[in-house]
């Protein structure tokens, strides 16, 4: 059996003169005079790869011309060059097996394009579209690329939790996990009688079991999907997504930003290097200028501030901006994006922030009034990683807890963690869906991930 070669490889390669054979998906078809031209496409690449049958084969009148876009097929024949204008080679088929055929009444992608709103109906067919497949294949890309950066740097990667008992960031918005039924709780201890015999809910964060892993092995990072009760429907925001989150013993707020900024810098190499197809696409049709700024975040050092001066810059500037500024405040997507894109022109580091607008585990700062945090904020995204060092010393973390009305008991094992060879440790976490959302430049969140969560919508 000729071995089913996929098209990404054959257009890379080209091996004119010799018989392949492909599997995929009709993207149109056109007749004319005796041929047939089919546009068919398997998820590899961006390029359709053209294939022509003529009416000489069996099965010509038969199925070739009844295949309409959708359809899938197993195709065989010879690899030419092609006279055509903006392709470099096409198949002249030899044998072709339709193995599923699409109604065309009832099909809903057609050769043109259709809105992204629209798209999201369809959350079970939209990655055959050349836009979201593209996302998908960046996606991956990044995927891949999140851990090999890892990998050369020494981490080892961690699997933290995703049912869990503690809420990393305090804001009362997981997701509760329970084997009871609503009637059966009650009481002044309604999770005493279910599975884990506590309340549990979706992780917010792997950050807090992260932590575990390097107070032992120094240098760890989880990367999986987090979610977050919070009912927001923008283009910003959704229940269940994924974060990048490594945790560094023996390491101060310099050092995190360090790998902070060397990680995005090594990402945006790889999304030029090996996406750049995917790349034109949404720089002709989605972002234009995106090549650029990607090569720009690459290229150039990050602009530091910390959060005092990034508030001065914002009071002395001549915007009015809808949430006022003043020192106290947490700083808004409109606010992060002026000092990227306005007054930085490159990504910003903006660190320590009031503690009060920060969470417990944040270190204090020698002010009493800030804590060592940092945010790194890009142009059209705002706030693409948050980080800190974390709260080292045991007594000082204890009140901070305590303040934010948190239970020390059910924290013990924290606590544990800076009684019992305590070291200065930090770490960050990046979303990566608005990773994903910067490099192709899509603005709606739901865009970019294949299977968006979002308040009233869980399709497929």
């Amino acid at each position: 059996m000729q071995k089913t070669i996929r098209i990404g490889d054959i257009l890379r390669r080209q091996p004119v003169g010799e018989t392949i054979e492909i599997s995929g998906w009709v993207r149109t078809r056109r007749d004319s005079g005796g041929l047939s031209f089919l546009e068919i496409n398997d998820g590899s690449c961006l390029a359709n790869l053209q294939v022509i049958a003529d009416d000489r084969l069996a099965n010509y009148e038969s199925e070739v011309k009844r295949l309409t876009t959708g359809c899938s097929l197993r195709v065989r024949g010879q690899l030419v060059a092609s006279p055509a204008k903006g392709q470099a080679v096409e198949v002249q088929l030899e044998a072709l097996t339709v193995i599923g055929w699409a109604d065309p009444e009832t099909y809903p992608l057609q050769k043109k394009r259709h809105s992204f709103e629209y798209l999201r109906s369809l959350a079970h067919l939209r990655s055959r579209t050349n836009a979201l497949g593209a996302v998908a294949r960046v996606r991956s890309a990044l995927s891949f690329a999140v851990h090999r950066f890892f990998h050369e740097q020494g981490f080892l990667q961690v699997h933290t939790p995703v049912i869990t008992t503690s809420d990393c960031e305090g804001a009362g918005e997981m997701f509760t996990v329970t084997a009871l039924e609503p009637g059966q709780l009650q009481g002044t201890e309604p999770f005493a009688a279910d599975f884990f015999g506590r309340r549990a809910g979706l992780t917010v964060s792997g950050q807090l079991q992260a932590e575990i892993f390097a107070l032992s092995h120094g240098r760890v990072y989880t990367f999986g999907p987090t979610f977050r009760a919070e009912h927001s429907n923008t283009s910003r925001h959704l229940a269940e997504f994924w974060m990048v989150e490594p945790e560094m013993a023996f390491c101060d707020l310099a050092g995190n930003m360090e790998v902070a900024e060397a990680m995005i810098k090594s990402l945006m190499a790889t999304a030029l290097s090996d996406c750049a197809e995917d790349l034109e696409l949404f720089e002709q049709f989605i972002a234009k200028g995106l090549l650029e700024k990607l090569a720009q975040v690459r290229d150039r050092p990050f602009v530091h501030l910390t959060y005092t001066e990034a508030i001065a810059v914002l009071e002395q500037s001549a915007r009015e901006f809808a949430f006022p500024v003043q020192w106290g405040i947490d700083l808004q997507a409109e606010h992060e994006r002026y000092l990227c894109e306005e007054v930085a022109k490159a990504p910003v580091i903006v660190t320590n922030y009031p503690k009060q607008i920060k969470p417990f585990y944040m270190r204090l700062d020698d002010d009493g009034r800030t804590v060592a945090a940092m945010d790194i904020l890009v142009p059209g995204i705002g706030e693409l990683v948050g980080g800190s060092q974390r709260e080292e010393r045991h007594e000082l973390l204890a009140a901070r807890m305590a303040a934010a009305g948190l239970d020390l008991a059910q924290y013990g094992w924290y606590l544990d963690l800076r009684r019992y060879g305590s070291v200065p440790h930090a770490g960050f976490g990046l979303g990566f869906e608005r990773l994903v959302q910067f490099v192709t430049g899509m603005q709606n969140i739901r865009d970019v991930i294949g299977f968006p969560r979002t308040p009233g919508s869980a399709p497929c």
